[in-house]
């Protein structure tokens, strides 16, 4: 008689952040099999006892204590855009004593030998290749590519369909737009933004935004409209829900 087959029990999960991405993580971790998520927490406060996908907004982060506690939560993972506002959330989770765990959509293709930190979100169709480093907190979102021995920063968010070609380094904080290219041998310096649809053919200089193809450096006077046409509205939405006295209505 075959011996019955043993399964590990999932571990109980929270999702920080109940937006788009949100449900983007959400659907992964479903696919994923492992875990076993008990809500969201979100800052918008006008969310709690709202339904996401049949999950309920349990509260904002200052009660994931509670939360913990009385629902058992072992582990969490930041479903944020923002790059700032995601690095420090997944520090206040630390000290709240919460796993932070990664997310890897089983349709993404990652080497055997890519180096991974924690709290990662990568999505469906991603395609990591050989000897690739990916720092915390970083989001390889829907079929992106990093070719081979690229390093990814922490808190880095490369957006769908981006193309990084090999040794590429994307510096912490930084932000690829959705289905940019960036060469081979190329640095993007530490909270540069790499525009929508731009072919990057050299380094991008820190703290800089690039544009167009090839891109080129708009310079860091202009304004929040010219900004909106390249980065995404997740991207601003929660920038405005972390800062709410920063950021301008849109």
């Amino acid at each position: 008689m075959p011996r019955p087959v043993r399964t590990a029990p999932r571990q109980k999960c929270l999702i920080i952040g109940a937006g788009g991405h949100g449900r983007v993580v959400l659907d992964i971790l479903v696919s994923m099999e492992r875990f076993d998520v008990v809500g969201f927490v979100d800052s918008n406060p006008g969310l709690k006892g709202r339904r996401i996908d049949g999950l309920e907004v349990l509260g904002c982060l200052d009660d994931v204590p509670r939360i913990r506690d009385e629902r058992g939560v072992h582990c969490s993972i930041v479903a944020i855009g923002d790059n700032g506002v995601r690095r420090h959330f997944a520090d206040r989770l630390g000290r709240y004593g919460l796993e932070l765990i990664n997310a890897i959509h089983p349709s993404a293709k990652l080497a055997h030998n890519v180096t991974l930190g924690r709290n990662l979100v990568i999505a469906a169709g991603s395609v990591v290749c050989a000897h690739c480093q990916i720092g915390d907190s970083v989001i390889l979102n829907t079929g992106c590519i990093v070719d081979h021995e690229s390093l990814i920063g922490t808190a880095t968010h490369i957006c769908p369909g981006a193309r990084l070609a090999g040794r590429v380094t994307v510096e912490s904080g930084a932000f690829v737009g959705i289905g940019a290219t960036i060469i081979q041998n190329i640095r993007v310096g530490y909270e540069a933004v790499v525009g929508a649809g731009a072919v990057v053919i050299q380094d991008v200089a820190p703290m800089s935004t690039v544009v167009g193809v090839p891109a080129r450096e708009i310079k860091l006077e202009c304004s929040d409209e010219d900004l909106k046409d390249w980065l995404m509205p997740e991207f601003l939405r929660t920038a405005q829900l972390a800062h709410p006295l920063e950021a301008k209505t849109p």
